[in-house]
């Protein structure tokens, strides 16, 4: 029997971010994934400033060997129309590979790891959870995204009444002939809304590789509004022509939509596990490694007793980062508009580069007013 102080069942930037601050006060960690790493992890990619700062990230040493696309400026608009230019005087964002930047993660935390593993079972023992017959632990971490099997122990029924965001994308090498005709600038991402506000796609460039994808709060009509985005971008030119066939899929719940229950006697989520990701962008990097933060933060301050009151304080502080996990029954003025009147408003404020900037990118997207987290 394997036996470690805290087994984490998710190896990405939630789980991986935890484990080292528990390490660096002296815990044995345990990460349990079921994948091998590097490993290939849908996402567009990228990671601000902040994010840097509370992984206390070296820039200059990540960029050795691996992608670390600076990002200056934005093209946003409503699918269809005209698009404006954001562009800022220093990187606001930095394009980064899933599975360059998990293993990195991973492999920095200083956590032993048993990959390729999949979790099949977990039962109580006294005051251990006992996990495939084969590892003891008294805290089990819950960080295997939208599907982890720790969220299932707790509750959680994804596909079922859950309300999640799906996304397709792929992420591919261009080749010199499918470099030389793609428009998109490297250092400037298009982000592209959805006519009915209910999705967003985009095409975004990290040196020699290209991402493309949409996603949706209405699953059943994702396919085809993908397609018509990448007719979109062909059409106008920003796209090469051959991409490769197939486009890969994810999900992931918005904060605050369809809360989870986050923890139990020894048990918490982290990440999109728990999810997390900001309502307005669907970005998930960033609450997904401030929460990893805020547990090792008050795990360290338990001695061992991981009892759900004794844990109770994590979902607070994610209250008091994140706002309020609950919105579902708020009344907001937009959703009591004719949907062809919120259309039309959208297009107008979509239009407007004051909006864009200091709304869409610097509040949706980057959340400036929001300080790095301190631990």
């Amino acid at each position: 029997m394997d036996q470690c102080d805290v087994l984490i069942v998710g190896g990405g930037p939630a789980g991986s971010s935890c484990a080292r601050r528990l390490r660096q006060t002296g815990l044995d960690v345990l990460i349990l994934d079921k994948q091998e790493f590097p490993r290939d992890k849908v996402c567009a990619g990228w990671i601000t400033p902040a994010v840097a700062e509370e992984l206390q990230l070296d820039l200059e040493d990540y960029g050795h060997g691996r992608v670390l696309q600076p990002l200056t400026g934005f093209r946003t608009s409503l699918m269809g129309r005209p698009e404006v230019e954001t562009r800022y005087p220093q990187a606001v964002s930095y394009g980064i590979r899933r599975c360059e930047f998990d293993h990195y993660l991973l492999e920095r935390s200083g956590a032993r790891t048993r990959l390729g593993e999949t979790f099949k079972t977990m039962r109580r023992d006294g005051s251990d959870w006992v996990v495939n017959d084969a590892i003891r632990a008294p805290l089990v971490i819950g960080a295997g995204g939208h599907f982890c099997p720790v969220a299932r122990q707790l509750g959680a029924r994804p596909g079922t009444a859950e309300e999640a965001v799906a996304a397709k994308e792929i992420e591919f090498a261009l080749s010199p002939e499918q470099a030389s005709a793609c428009a998109v600038q490297a250092d400037t991402p298009e982000l592209f809304f959805c006519e009915d506000l209910k999705g967003y796609g985009w095409v975004f460039r990290k040196g020699d590789y290209l991402n493309i994808g949409l996603g949706r709060q209405d699953k059943q009509r994702l396919g085809r509004h993908l397609e018509a985005f990448v007719a979109l971008l062909k059409q106008r030119g920003r796209i090469p022509a051959d991409l490769p066939d197939r486009f890969h899929g994810h999900a992931y719940l918005l904060y605050g939509e369809t809360p989870r229950r986050l923890l139990d006697d020894g048990v918490l989520l982290i990440g999109d596990a728990a999810g997390l990701a900001y309502a307005q962008s669907g970005e998930g990097i960033r609450p997904a490694i401030e929460s990893g933060l805020m547990a090792s933060q008050l795990i360290t301050g338990l001695n061992g007793d991981y009892s759900q009151e004794r844990l109770q304080p994590y979902v607070d502080a994610l209250v008091a980062r994140f706002g309020p996990r609950d919105r579902a029954h708020k009344i907001s003025v937009a959703g009591l508009l004719p949907e062809s009147l919120k259309q039309f408003l959208a297009a107008r404020m979509l239009a407007s580069r004051w909006f864009a900037r200091h709304l869409v990118l610097d509040r949706w997207f980057f959340h400036t007013d929001q300080a790095p987290l301190r631990v």
